[in-house]
């Protein structure tokens, strides 16, 4: 019923490729090098696209109706009112690398969808490239502006970009793992890019405001697609008596995840905060929560104005007023919980009202004062 091409860099010859959508809104999505399975970033835009929009499942290749009950339960609560199904033919084509990144979106515009979907900054010159040589295309593109030869973010007509304010979000986090540990905490990020260094600074941060003394660690492992490398990171950190370890590394934090949970497994008293997704379901003892980016939500959002014949381009920007951040619910017990909650939750008010705004860069951070307590 519904049609997905899926792989890397296929041939425009491939009888596969030439397979058009017979009728019907379709959509098409290309994703990073993380790929589908991420459990992470890629993950979050694939539901958005194929569970919340095209209530589907994913399956040896071909797309399966979804139980009404099913898709329900992953959908927050409080967006179930809001995300409706949407009749469409999703079609996903995952990179290997990054030189696949053009011709794959390429192939989904030859594939005929109504919009072009790019996930991650990495795709930034691909998307204005293939939206520049289509211009009646729809695009997508999330975690990036489209920037000039300078660095500037400039506008074409087709494109939308959305990107997130992820250090509110990772603020909220480190607010939490300040309040869990006694001296020391740990962050892993993946690549030192900017992008990145914006999870480090909300988190420094969150843990500056409700524990001072605490001694924030930091390791970047240099990718997003190696889970070995992310294992190690933490390993490291866990080895140092990191408390509680908040990892903003793709792919590799869930090799981050699985060091912690060895750890605890072993006797460690260390708590893991996941990233993008919740990822409590890699490790429901180890992990604390989730620094949840909506990236689904940026998804689902297209598709809908898409199908309404409202999408328009434009420079988006999601952060905890707009709901494009917040943090996965905590399940796990640890002394003063109830107390520690509803620090977090005050903290959230602050920034949300405007009245707490949260560094995102190590310059700001240096000049930050945490507000009283």
């Amino acid at each position: 019923m519904l049609l997905a091409v899926t792989g890397c860099k296929k041939d425009s010859k491939d009888p596969k490729a030439e397979v058009k959508p017979k009728s019907g809104l379709t959509v098409g999505l290309v994703t990073d090098i993380g790929g589908r399975g991420d459990q992470s970033f890629n993950d979050s835009a694939l539901r958005g696209l194929e569970v919340w929009a095209a209530g589907s499942t994913y399956k040896g290749g071909s797309y399966e109706p979804m139980p009404a009950a099913a898709r329900d339960a992953l959908i927050p609560d409080e967006l179930k009112s809001r995300i409706t199904p949407i009749a469409l033919k999703p079609i996903v084509v995952q990179s290997k690398v990054q030189e696949d990144y053009q011709p794959n979106l390429q192939l989904v515009v030859d594939q005929g969808a109504g919009l072009i979907i790019g996930v991650g900054f990495a795709l930034e010159n691909a998307v204005e490239a293939v939206a520049k040589q289509n211009p009646d295309s729809k695009f997508l593109l999330i975690d990036s502006p489209i920037l000039d030869a300078k660095g500037a973010p400039q506008a074409l007509k087709n494109v939308r970009t959305v990107v997130f304010k992820e250090h509110e979000g990772s603020f909220l986090v480190g607010a939490l793992a300040g309040l869990v540990a006694n001296e020391k905490v740990g962050f892993v990020g993946g690549m030192e890019i900017p992008l990145i260094k914006k999870f480090e600074a909300g988190f420094r941060a969150g843990v500056k405001t409700t524990n001072p003394k605490a001694q924030v660690l930091v390791q970047y492992t240099g990718s997003f697609d190696n889970v070995q490398h992310g294992k190690q990171a933490a390993a490291d950190l866990v080895a140092k008596n990191a408390e509680v370890i908040f990892h903003a590394a793709g792919s590799d934090g869930t090799g981050v995840i699985q060091a912690v949970k060895e750890a605890k497994d072993g006797g460690k008293n260390v708590f893991v905060i996941g990233v993008d997704s919740d990822q409590s379901h890699l490790a429901p003892q180890a992990v604390l929560t989730s620094m949840v980016k909506r990236v689904d939500l940026a998804v689902w959002q297209a598709i809908k104005d898409l199908e309404a014949g409202t999408f328009s381009a434009g420079d988006g920007v999601m952060g905890l007023k707009e709901g494009g951040v917040t943090f996965a619910p905590v399940t796990l017990d640890f002394p003063g919980k109830a107390e520690a909650l509803a620090k977090v939750k005050a903290l959230e008010a602050a920034i949300v009202a405007g009245t707490l705004v949260v560094p995102s860069n190590e310059k700001d951070l240096e000049g930050f004062a945490p507000p009283a307590n």
